[in-house]
């Protein structure tokens, strides 16, 4: 079976489903399709691309990068609650060219999907506050309930 860095060495891009709800919104499993390209050993990312990584042992994750450090980066799903700080230069294959939503190809060069990009990791704070009040009603509802 071959993996994507090796598809990626014979190949210019990948087309495929994502798996997973970590990067809701923008991507949804069973619907949209993300087109990727090799990453360049001597390319730098950016903050807001969206990138394929290896988490160890071998699993692979596509997040948006939220941070570029010295030596990695930082990134997040659209969706998720906790930063992945410390990911190695090395450990990034692959970089979002494209993506198929809704039936719809986006290029990440597009003005609303780079405006998206921002303003979804800009209320990022906003987002958890309404998760932990959302989780906090539920516990006490729950709590309540137990009561009677």
């Amino acid at each position: 079976m071959i993996n994507i860095e090796q598809y990626l060495d014979t190949h210019d891009f990948l087309v495929y489903s994502n798996k997973g709800v970590s990067m809701l919104p923008m991507l949804k499993q069973g619907r949209d399709l993300m087109i990727v390209r090799h990453k360049r050993p001597d390319e730098r990312l950016k903050k807001y691309d969206v990138a394929i990584y290896i988490r160890p042992p071998h699993s692979y994750v596509l997040h948006r990068i939220v941070k570029v450090e010295e030596r990695g980066y930082v990134f997040l799903g659209d969706n998720c609650e906790n930063k992945e700080p410390g990911i190695r230069e090395e450990q990034v294959i692959a970089v979002l060219t494209a993506f198929v939503h809704k039936g719809k190809q986006i290029d990440v060069s597009n003005k609303g999907y780079r405006l998206y990009s921002r303003f979804w990791y800009y209320i990022f704070p906003l987002r958890m506050a309404v998760r932990k009040s959302k989780r906090f009603t539920i516990r006490i509802l729950r709590k309540l309930a137990g009561r009677k």
